[in-house]
């Protein structure tokens, strides 16, 4: 049987503040299957991002442990985290963090070039991908000539361009109009299917959230189960 792609237990993060100790997350457990979806809802502040940073290793969690797919992240030095987030992760993020001066075909072939892909074999693997996410017309468009929906796919094919294992998204259309939401939901959801890639998805907008396989949320520190009849068990 295969490991978990997420395996989190007893997750604490806590910052001194002022003289005081804020606790960010206080206790949190989660297990996540591979080609399994998932939202995190929760209010603000209710430390979603943080979250999704400790999971990314982007940030370490004061206590508790981690392990992706069966590495405990948390342990490796911070060039060996960068090398497994390139890996075995992608990421996307409300504001596309596009580089400006590239193309699509370019943002999209960098996470393949940083890990070591001839610049032949990553612009041919990046044309594939913006084809998939319905861009194959726009790879030689810089991202001021893109729609905002349209810099959205061009992040989500570079998230998904080293076909990780997981992927983490952070409001990934909280800068769009529902239509176009609705669009990128739908398209998350076609990528998952096709390469059995994991999704976590921090959103506030649980109409989205629910369109993804499960939900969980975060009140005060504290991850649980969310039900559509109001009922909230830990998850």
């Amino acid at each position: 049987m295969n490991d978990p792609v997420i395996q989190c237990q007893a997750l604490n993060k806590s910052y001194h503040e002022a003289g005081n100790q804020v606790s960010v997350l206080k206790g949190v457990d989660l297990s996540l299957e591979q080609g399994e979806t998932l939202s995190i809802v929760g209010s603000s502040g209710s430390g979603k991002s943080t979250l999704l940073h400790i999971l990314g290793t982007l940030d370490s969690a004061t206590e508790g442990t981690l392990k992706i797919k069966g590495t405990d992240v948390q342990t490796l030095s911070r060039a060996k985290q960068a090398d497994f987030r390139n890996q075995h992760m992608g990421f996307i993020y409300q504001f596309h963090h596009l580089l400006m001066d590239f193309s699509a075909l370019e943002n999209v072939a960098m996470p393949l070039l940083i890990g070591g892909k001839s610049k032949q074999d990553a612009k041919t693997e990046a044309a594939q991908m913006l084809d998939k996410v319905g861009l194959g017309h726009r790879v030689d468009h810089r991202p001021s000539e893109l729609s905002g929906g349209e810099r959205q796919r061009v992040a989500i094919a570079r998230a998904l361009v080293t076909k990780p294992s997981l992927v983490l998204a952070d409001e990934p259309t909280g800068n769009l109009d529902k239509h176009n939401a609705l669009k990128i939901y739908e398209l998350l959801n076609e990528l998952n299917k096709e390469f059995d890639t994991s999704f976590v998805i921090v959103t506030h907008d649980l109409e989205l959230a629910e369109k993804l396989g499960r939900v969980v949320q975060l009140d005060d520190g504290v991850l649980v189960e969310y039900q559509k009849d109001g009922g909230r068990t830990h998850a």
